[in-house]
């Protein structure tokens, strides 16, 4: 062989030598990769579906819309931080009509899609609904509104948790206030026939010392198909009466409806008219122009903050009007605050099962858009300032670059003076045939 002619063998010789050390070495790395317990591009974390039973439509569906914008903003805040346990979150939602039976449906639809927690409603009534009903999932249920006592009370359990205020705390910062601007004075109720409305009325009469019904009369009306002559003629009542304070127990459109007809009868200029849960999103409805000088009370509005140098209160507004142009309501800030809160336990407990989160937020304190709160461990209501408002003069509303400088603080109760206390709720679980802990 010449020496051109062995140069050539050897060199394809290499070249085979080398071309199956490479192909050894690339299944070696495959090999070795194949092994590892994970793949090289980790799939994306599967979401964490919550669930939302609101009032789109119907009575209350301007304050339904109001925690669904709270909602949205909180879960695109947690997932721009990394979400929960390392799982973006993902809202699913339903309306309610604020019908109970829709709700219990609602609560039965996303837990078949999935939804670890479920929050909402505007109605007690719905709030209770929806409770119990998730109470059948094993899931826990945040009231977000829903003022009647008996949420957290006779119909209390452990998978329901209320962040609004209840009837007793709202009687209890009205009637302190009341009593001491307004003493002696004769009263009309005008009331809602349901939960809410009686709980409501007895709070209040409780507080102002004006349970005597033939000195201080009332008359109910129906709900929730109450009509407008039921209105009038219940105001009718009150117009010949020689009371001087009007209390309108009374919410959505049934307010509205009845504020406008005591405009037209010149009521709210001869009597101090009283709501005892005046929220931003109704008087919006209402019109500020007639409800002027009306007493009532929220558990947070966006003056609250600043007030109480709430950081928090003040990022959540700015980020709100950034998103919506508009102030947040209570309603917005009611469902943004369960949202936060309840991924807060999920992280504190490292888990999204029920009864672990439950013992997470049990006696829980902290501050969000606000002062203090606690979620309260014997009937999981949220402990928390109460604040008495009168709605402002036009000129007033108008000044402010808003346009929604509604009210003024005029008196604030702490959660701890305003919430029932233990033994007042045993009484009433007792008289209800209901166990002295929650089950």
């Amino acid at each position: 062989m010449s020496y051109d002619a062995a140069k050539v063998v050897n060199h394809t010789g290499s070249c085979k030598r080398s071309f199956i050390l490479k192909n050894l070495l690339t299944a070696l790395v495959l090999w070795t990769f194949a092994l590892l317990p994970f793949p090289i591009t980790a799939e994306p974390a599967e979401p964490l579906l919550i669930g939302l039973s609101y009032p789109r439509t119907g009575h209350y569906k301007e304050e339904g819309l109001a925690q669904m914008r709270g909602a949205l903003l909180a879960v695109e805040q947690i997932n721009q931080r990394g979400g929960v346990l390392g799982r973006p979150l993902a809202l699913t939602h339903r309306d309610s009509s604020a019908r109970p039976e829709k709700a219990r449906s609602n609560i039965d639809s996303m837990a078949a899609e999935g939804a670890v927690m479920f929050f909402g409603s505007v109605s007690s009534a719905e709030a209770i609904a929806a409770g119990e009903q998730a109470r059948e999932h094993d899931r826990l249920y945040f009231a977000t509104i829903g003022y009647s006592n008996d949420v957290t009370t006779e119909k209390g359990h452990r998978h329901i948790f209320r962040e609004s205020t209840s009837a007793t705390m709202t009687g209890r910062a009205l009637g302190q206030y009341l009593t001491r601007e307004l003493p002696n004075k004769k009263y009309f109720y005008i009331t809602a026939d349901y939960n809410w409305g009686h709980t409501t009325e007895a709070s209040l009469r409780e507080h102002t010392a004006t349970g005597d019904k033939k000195v201080h009369p009332g008359v109910l009306v129906p709900f929730p198909n109450a009509k407008r002559i039921d209105h009038v003629s219940a105001l009718e009542q009150a117009a010949a009466s020689d009371a001087e304070v009007l209390v309108l127990a009374l919410y959505g459109n049934e307010l509205v409806r009845a504020m406008r007809i005591a405009d037209s009868m010149g009521l709210n200029r001869s009597k101090q008219i009283v709501v005892p849960n005046l929220t931003q999103t109704v008087l919006e409805q209402i019109g500020p122009s007639i409800s002027v000088g009306v007493i009532g009370t929220e558990h947070w509005l966006w003056r609250v903050p600043e007030l109480e140098d709430s950081q928090g209160g003040i990022d959540f507004i700015d980020s709100y009007q950034q998103k919506y142009e508009l102030y947040p309501s209570s309603a917005a800030a009611s469902a943004y605050t369960v949202i936060h809160q309840w991924a807060d336990a999920v992280q504190r407990s490292n888990s999204i099962d029920s009864e672990r989160v439950r013992k997470a937020l049990e006696n829980h304190s902290y501050s969000l858009l606000k002062g203090p709160a606690l979620w309260r461990a014997f009937d999981h209501q949220n402990v928390q300032t109460v604040y008495v408002i009168r709605v402002n003069d036009l000129a007033t509303v108008i000044g402010h670059p808003s346009r929604q400088d509604y009210f003024e603080i005029v008196h604030r109760l702490s959660g701890e003076e305003a919430a029932i206390e233990h033994d007042a709720w045993m009484a009433a679980r007792k008289a209800a045939g209901q166990p002295d802990i929650l089950e």
